[in-house]
């Protein structure tokens, strides 16, 4: 079969197309013949090296596709081996394209239990995008956060696939969306697809703004920090709020106030993936129809991975890069 092989760490060319063997059948794991995989950051921190993948390797978290053994369409849930604790991933926990082979090729085999039925009236891309930021933000909202209806939401950061997944669930869920962007194109984007209201984050102060935007201007009940900027984030939260964190790209490390911190009965969550149950969330609340397709920016054949992640890497895009195998 065709693959996409890492052989080092390194830049996006070093995603190379190449014949490899087809997976091997073993018990509980099911070969799924691919139609089309997403791209995520953190295959970006992958082929970087980041979570020191077996060489040579195949990376890519997110599939969809037909079952070989039954010929059902499926989409794939990334969370291996999550473990029996709903609160917390278990020791052996790994994410698809870590050290298992992912999905950038033509066949892929996971464990049976993390595959789903595809949800009807998607496209191959449009499933294939869903589930690494749909578990990611269904979990972060909803099994961390605690998000409810009539709630408001702030999400830092529009235009990747993580803001626009959660400002959909967020929307069917019946809570109030707001956005930070970095361009007036982003802002205009996140607003024609239904968010309320939203500010540019290139303002140090974007905080304050932001505020102003939520409900008699007291904050935010939920902040979603995708990139790493709780010092700045905390500061849109009203009192008692939620901050659920799950994201790095932009800072790796935060200084928050401690005295503020407390006195505003604050509450940081750190949250990451989801589990088989998170999965199944996220699937009843797409079947009501409620939720958008996550929004597809560009599809690239396989064997052109490099410059989708060149792309990934840019951040000129909005919505989803895929591709087609």
């Amino acid at each position: 079969m065709k693959a996409i092989v890492l052989d080092q760490f390194g830049d996006s060319e070093q995603l190379v197309l190449r014949d490899v063997d087809e997976p091997q059948s073993r018990t509980g794991w099911v070969t799924v013949e691919l139609k089309a995989s997403a791209l995520n950051w953190h295959d970006v921190l992958v082929r970087q090296g980041r979570y020191g993948s077996p060489l040579p390797h195949t990376p890519g978290a997110d599939g969809a596709g037909i079952r070989c053994d039954t010929g059902e369409s499926v989409v794939i849930l990334p969370s291996l081996h999550w473990g029996e604790r709903e609160a917390a991933p278990g020791a052996d926990f790994e994410i698809l394209g870590d050290r298992t082979p992912g999905a950038y090729a033509e066949y892929v085999s996971v464990p049976v239990e993390c595959l789903a039925p595809k949800p009807a009236g998607y496209s191959w891309a449009q499933a294939a995008a869903l589930s690494l930021v749909g578990v990611t933000c269904f979990r972060a909202l909803f099994s961390r956060a605690r998000l409810r209806e009539g709630e408001s939401l702030l999400i830092v950061g529009a235009g990747g696939g993580v803001a626009t997944m959660a400002a959909s669930l967020a929307h069917a869920a019946g809570a109030h969306v707001s956005v930070t962007a970095s361009t007036e194109s982003k802002l205009l984007r996140a607003k024609d697809s239904g968010v309320d209201s939203g500010v540019l984050h290139t303002d140090d102060n974007w905080p304050q703004a932001a505020r102003r935007l939520s409900p008699g201007g007291a904050g935010f009940d939920v902040v979603l920090d995708p990139v790493g900027l709780w010092g700045k984030s905390i500061g849109a939260l009203r009192d008692g709020g939620r901050l659920p964190v799950l994201g790095a790209n932009v800072a790796e490390q935060a200084t928050l106030a401690v005295r503020p911190f407390f006195f505003g009965q604050f509450s940081v969550l750190g949250t990451t993936m989801g589990s088989p149950r998170d999965f199944a969330g996220l699937l009843d609340l797409v079947a009501t129809g409620r939720v958008a397709p996550p929004p597809i920016a560009a599809e690239f054949p396989l064997a052109d991975a490099a410059r989708a992640h060149a792309e990934l890497e840019n951040g000129r895009h909005y919505g989803k890069l895929v591709l087609r195998q």
